[in-house]
Formats: C-alpha cells, sequence, structure tokens
C-alpha cells in the first residue's frame, strides 16, 4: 500500500484484534499538522473542519514547493476526500480508478464504501461517486477494504475484502456492473472466498484463465471460472520463501518481506507481483515469476518507506504510451495512516523489465494532451480542488456542492486556442448565489470573465449562468473561483466555454460527436457511422470503415468558417479498429484552382487498446479565392478502420 496525502490505505496495517495480522502502528504526520475533518451532512451548515482541511492543503503545497511551481502540484490526484488502496483499470481510452474511502477523523481503518474516479490525461479526474458501499452486501457489516475491478464478458467485477456478519471473518465478496462506473451489485449474494484474509487482486492471462489472488499474512490463490463469479479446485497457497519474498529480519514467524496487498499483472512474457512490504511502516516491493502461480524471485523495492502513512497500496498500469505506478500516503492536511490520500507517478521500465526506483511527489504524472473546454465538462473533473464537495446531483452523476466564499476548483491543460467568447455553468442555490470568478493560471490570475449565480429555489434547482470572456487564448490552466456572501453559496454541475465561430470556438461542427454523424462527411471512400461502444468522452465516438486509401478519412467542410493567414489548433483522438497505424489530422485547400494539403498534427500512432490525441498549432493561408477547404484524418499508410472523438480546430 502507498503513503497518500489524505490518510493510510486501509489494507495496510489491519489490527491484530479484528484480522489476526499485524500489530497497529501509530499513524505519522509528518506535515506537523493534524486537522479534524466533519463529513458533510445533509443540511447545508458550515464544514469548518473540513473547509480548514482544504485551505491547509492548499497552503502545504505552496510551502512545499517553490512560488513559481505551486500550481504544478497534482499530487495527491483527490483533495476533498481521505482515499487509499488504488486499484487504477484502462478502458476505452479512460483510466478508472477504483479506492477506498477512509472517513474523516479515523483513529483506524473505518471504511464504509468504494469510490470511483476516472480520467483521460492522467490530471483532471472526474468524480464518479460511490457505486458501492457495504449495503451492496446484505451478508457484510464492516470493512470496505482494498479491492481490484476487471473488465470481462462485457461487465465489470469488482473483488473487494469484507467482513462476514455471521462469523465476524474476512472474505472476498464480488460486484458486478455493466458500466466500469457502476452500480455495483453483489453477484452471488454471498463470499466468494475466505479465509479470514485480505485485500483481492485479479488477473486474466492471455490464455483466458483468470486468477484471484490474496493474502496477509499469507498469499493464496484460486482459478476464476469463465464466469468470474466461481472457480474451479480450492484455494492455494503460495509458498513464501525468501527467495521469493525477500528476507525479513527478527520475526521468526513472518520470515518474508510479504505483508500484504498483492498486484499481479503481466508484461513482455514476465508476471509482475507487486506488494506491500514488512509493516511497518511499509515499503513496496515486486517480486517476478515465467509463470503465474510461481515459482517467484524476488526483486527488490520500489519505492521506500515514506509518505506519512505506516502502510502502502500499489497499483501498476500502462496508458497511452506510458506506465504509471498508483500508491497512496497521507500527505493532506488530518492525513496518517487512516486518513490516507491516492497518488500517481509515471515512470519507465529498465531496458530488462525490472522497475526503477520511484518516489512520492507533489508533481505527480504529467498530462496527457490538454482538456478541451468547448464540449461540456463535469464540474467534478479536478486536477485540484480548495474548499469544494461533492454529491449525487439529481440530473445524473455527481455536483460540485458546498461551495463558499474563496473556495476554487484548478482545471489542468486547458487548450483555448483562439480564443473564448463566453463561459457558461449549470447552477443551483436555495440562498442567493455568488459570483464565478473565470481565472487562468493561478487562483489569484487574471479573471478572464465573471458570471453571477442567482438564488434558484433549491440546491437541485439547476438553470445556466453565461457570462462574456475576453483574454482566454492558448493553453493555461483554468481556476473556476467562486465569491460571495457568507455560508454556502451555490452549486455547479457542468460548465462549457464558446468562442467567436460556431460550435464554441470550434470550427468543427459537432466535434464530440454527440449528435450522431451530422456535420461529419467523408473524404474519400469508406462507411461512417456513430459508435455507442466506444467512446473517449461522452456518449459515442466516429467509427470509419472500409477505408480503400491512407488518405480516406471523417472530414468537415470548413470553407466559409476559415480567416487567411490565422493560426489554427487542432486537437482530435483517433483510436484503431484494427491494426496500429499513424493516423495525423490534415486539411485541404484549394484557391484558384491549385490544391494544397497543409499537415495539422505529427502522425502519431494509434492503437486498439487506447486514445490517442493529435494536437498541433499550423497558420492557414492561401493565395487568391478559397473556393474548398476540407478538415480530415487520415493515415500514413493502409487502411485500417478507425474511431475519431473529441475533434477541435479553433
Amino acid at each position: 500500500m502507498h503513503l497518500v496525502p489524505l490518510g493510510m490505505p486501509r489494507s495496510a496495517a489491519r489490527p491484530s484484534a479484528d484480522t489476526g495480522q499485524r500489530q497497529l502502528v501509530a499513524a505519522d504526520n509528518s506535515l506537523g499538522v493534524i486537522v479534524k475533518v466533519a463529513r458533510q451532512t445533509t443540511t447545508r451548515t458550515k464544514r469548518g473542519s473540513r473547509r480548514a482541511v482544504a485551505w491547509l492543503a492548499s497552503l502545504l503545497c505552496v510551502l512545499a514547493l517553490a512560488p513559481a511551481t505551486a500550481a504544478k502540484a497534482d499530487n495527491p490526484i483527490v483533495q476533498h476526500i481521505y482515499t487509499a488502496d488504488p486499484a487504477p483499470l484502462v478502458h476505452n481510452g479512460r483510466v478508472y480508478l477504483y479506492t477506498g474511502h477512509d472517513e474523516d477523523g479515523s483513529t483506524y481503518f473505518t471504511m464504509r464504501e468504494w469510490r470511483v474516479w476516472s480520467s483521460a490525461d492522467m490530471v483532471n479526474w472526474t468524480d464518479h461517486g460511490s457505486p458501492m458501499s457495504l449495503a451492496t452486501f446484505a451478508w457484510a457489516d464492516a470493512n470496505a477494504w482494498a479491492g481490484q475491478v476487471i473488465a470481462r464478458n462485457g461487465k465489470f467485477y469488482w473483488y473487494v475484502p469484507v467482513r462476514q456478519r455471521s462469523n465476524g471473518q474476512m472474505v472476498i465478496g464480488v460486484g458486478v456492473a455493466d458500466s466500469p462506473t457502476g452500480p455495483f451489485r453483489d453477484a452471488i449474494g454471498r463470499p466468494l472466498v475466505g479465509n479470514g484474509e485480505i485485500d483481492p487482486t485479479v488477473f486474466v492471462d492471455d490464455d483466458g484463465q483468470a486468477y484471484l489472488y490474496w493474502g496477509n499474512p499469507g498469499l493464496w490463490y484460486v482459478k476464476l471460472n469463465a464466469d468470474m463469479i466461481s472457480f474451479s479446485g480450492s484455494a492455494t497457497r503460495i509458498p513464501l520463501t525468501t527467495a521469493g519474498f525477500g528476507t525479513r529480519a527478527g520475526n521468526a514467524s513472518r520470515p518474508t518481506l510479504y505483508e500484504e496487498g498483492p498486484w499481479v499483472f503481466k508484461r513482455n512474457g514476465l508476471y509482475y507481483n507487486v506488494f506491500a512490504a514488512e509493516c511497518c511502516s511499509e515499503f513496496i516491493a515486486y517480486s517476478t515469476a515465467t509463470g503465474p502461480t510461481g515459482p517467484w524471485t524476488y526483486r527488490g523495492s520500489i519505492m521506500s518507506r515514506q509518505g506519512s502513512s505506516f502502510t502502502n497500496h500499489a497499483g501498476v498500469i500502462d496508458f497511452n504510451g506510458g506506465s504509471y505506478f498508483f500508491y497512496h500516503n497521507g500527505a493532506l492536511p488530518g492525513g496518517g495512516g487512516y486518513t490516507r490520500s491516492v497518488a500517481v507517478e509515471k515512470f519507465t521500465y529498465n531496458s530488462n523489465g525490472t522497475f526503477p526506483t520511484i518516489n512520492m511527489s507533489t508533481t505527480g504524472a504529467p498530462q496527457v494532451g490538454t482538456l478541451n473546454p468547448y464540449v461540456r465538462q463535469e464540474a467534478e473533473t479536478i486536477a485540484w480542488g480548495s474548499g469544494i464537495e461533492t454529491e449525487a446531483s439529481s440530473e445524473g452523476g455527481m455536483n460540485v456542492g458546498w461551495i463558499e466564499n474563496g473556495d476554487s476548483i484548478k482545471v489542468k491543460g486547458v487548450a483555448f486556442g483562439a480564443g473564448a467568447t463566453s463561459f457558461t455553468a449549470r447552477v443551483a442555490s436555495a440562498t442567493s448565489g455568488g459570483r464565478i470568478e473565470v481565472r487562468l493560471d493561478s487562483a489569484s490570475g487574471p479573471v478572464v470573465g465573471t458570471c453571477t449565480v442567482g438564488g434558484t429555489g433549491g440546491w437541485q434547482n439547476w438553470t445556466n449562468t453565461t457570462c462574456a470572456v475576453s483574454g482566454a487564448t492558448g493553453t493555461h490552466d483554468l481556476y473556476l473561483r467562486f465569491a460571495g456572501g457568507s455560508g454556502t453559496l451555490f452549486n455547479i454541475n457542468w460548465w462549457q466555454f464558446s468562442g467567436s465561430t460556431g460550435g464554441g470556438g470550434n470550427v468543427l461542427t459537432n466535434g464530440d460527436v454527440e449528435n450522431g454523424t451530422t456535420g461529419w462527411g467523408l473524404h474519400g471512400s469508406g462507411t461512417l457511422a456513430r459508435n455507442t461502444t466506444v467512446a473517449h468522452g461522452g456518449s459515442g465516438s466516429l467509427s470509419i470503415t472500409g477505408r480503400t486509401a491512407a488518405w480516406n478519412g471523417p472530414s468537415q467542410d470548413v470553407t466559409s468558417k476559415l480567416t487567411n493567414g490565422k493560426s489554427y489548433t487542432t486537437s482530435v483522438w483517433v483510436r484503431a479498429q484494427s491494426g496500429t497505424p499513424s493516423a495525423k489530422a490534415t486539411l485541404s485547400l484549394t484557391a484558384n484552382g491549385t490544391t494544397n494539403y497543409l499537415q495539422l498534427t505529427p502522425a502519431a500512432g494509434v492503437s486498439v487498446n487506447g486514445w490517442t490525441q493529435l494536437t498541433g498549432t499550423a497558420t492557414v493561408s492561401w493565395s487568391g479565392t478559397l473556393s474548398s477547404a476540407s478538415f480530415y484524418v487520415e493515415t500514413a499508410a493502409g487502411t485500417d478502420s478507425l474511431l475519431v472523438d473529441d475533434a477541435s480546430f479553433q
């Protein structure tokens, strides 16, 4: 388990009273700040302690970094609640992050629900709320601890340890959902397997055989059947040898370093088992094997003991050509062993496949691409939040709530392109409202617009507010700073910018493909359709099949929308339906009978495993009278089928 800003991962240090495992160790707090956080209630009372935590988190972030780089702090990735035991899943071009939830002010691993977050760029994370809790399992009564989700059979299976009400024993349950964000339901109405141990991890091998591993103090596995909710044979114990899991000194009953929290995966034919080692405090170590059940060979430490939490819990993924290491620590105000926070680092494997040393940081992972402000963005998509909380929205999903004067939201790497002209937000207020200050680069940065929010007669009575914007060009971190009187001001559900041209600054019509194939045509031959199964954002993407030449692809006529000599920024997300082609965005310009081609983005490899952003800025110019201009996506070679989504040319 990792050490994270808000507190400690639950699965990391389990008290012997409940699990027969290691003795608890008092949590430390290297920040030197102890703040009790009060959980949000259904009443709109002032959140004094919660606000203190948010304010201190922002202050400590600034103190930890040089002023010039303070805005770069993005770890931990969630600031408004304590999160622990990260379990990332890559699905359809997004990373879905499943975590536990340490209750505010906990003095034990008090966890009652699990939470889901997702991101397309590794820095702006959308809060999807809690799709599964102890109440999901009628036979469980406590300890919503560390689990993992896997996609299979068109469904999503969440394996979690909980305490069985009838006997007080820790067992493994399984939830199932039709969507990565849930809701999850009890798949079988009883424990799947149980022997008093915890921390399940799940893995499907190349031959289709699925394995469920778990354990503290032991390490066990079963072979799951194809239905993912039953298994063949009985639980098998993996031998914990010093050759396989390292040597622990001074503890005859536990001679190896293995403690808990296994994370098993396969890379380039080699099996990896990343685990929390030697409580307490824990560090993260790993072993490898040539088969899914061993024999294992200990390879050493990945992340040393650090981070103000005596537990840690790792999750490892590859996404959009990069490798990412998730962990938790106690970095947020009030954080420690029972109030943890999840964080992430990008890393590169050594040439021989071994892990490098990875240290915790406040910087976090770099952004993948940019965020498009000209399509609707959920307000709960946040890189860093100060003072805010989230709650379920009557319009579906979540909304940002409990907003008070001085609270703010940071959204990182927003690509305004040639410039935004207005800002719209979906808001609600049971009081007299307040103001949304649209700022760039910091919460005290230049104000490019101010929207007034009035009372709407209720916290879930939604309306739109729009204000003019000036000076928002290029790519910036966006800060929405909230202002007004005392007490709770208003809620915000989503926001969107518009620009000087149709489609919100975007020359393209229906760039987010939320209105079917409207506005789109074909450059050359092929078949165009809307795919509602795979999307980069929203509910669908553009499918192009039947291409007969590399230059065939989805296109839009932009003849009447271009200004000669003007620079345009392109952003389009592409995914292969077959093969691994190299894709690019191109503009054809016909003037005075001559056609020229302008490459708008560098060519980039795309695959069936995730979305790739094509982005670039180019000056568009021509001589004479422009008679035709077409924006299109093509490949450097081949005729592989493509998916395109969230396209902008502005």
